[in-house]
Formats: C-alpha cells, structure tokens, sequence
C-alpha cells in the first residue's frame, strides 16, 4: 500500500521507510510505526513516522501484517 497517504498508515503498522541519509541511494529500512510525525492527510514524497527502533523516514510502502 502506498505511504504518501495519512490514512493508510497506523501506529504499529509494519512499513518499509527511507531515512534522510538514504535518500539518494533508496535504501529501505523496515519496521513498525510508532509515531506519526506528519499532520497533512497527503504528503507527496511519503508520510514521516518514527519507528520503535527509533528511526525517523518517509514511509514508501505499508506492508501486509505478518502472520
């Protein structure tokens, strides 16, 4: 699921996310939502959250829930 969208993203959410750093070369960094950081419904380069390991990035992409 896309992550430039407010609603499709919920804390505990398990998203793959590019931090600032990586920005260039498009590494991802996988986890779960722990804080939303972005207030707009839309943000066009991806929504900004803070994961439980404490990384903050722009979500790309909403993965399923593992089972």
């Amino acid at each position: 699921m896309n992550g430039t969208r407010r609603a499709n993203i919920s804390i505990g959410a398990r998203v793959l996310i590019v931090e600032k750093q990586n920005q260039r070369r498009g590494e991802t960094t996988e986890g779960y939502v722990a804080r939303i950081l972005t207030s707009k419904p839309v943000h066009s380069r991806g929504i900004k959250v803070k994961l439980e390991t404490g990384e903050v990035g722009r979500v790309q992409e909403v993965l399923p829930e593992e089972d």
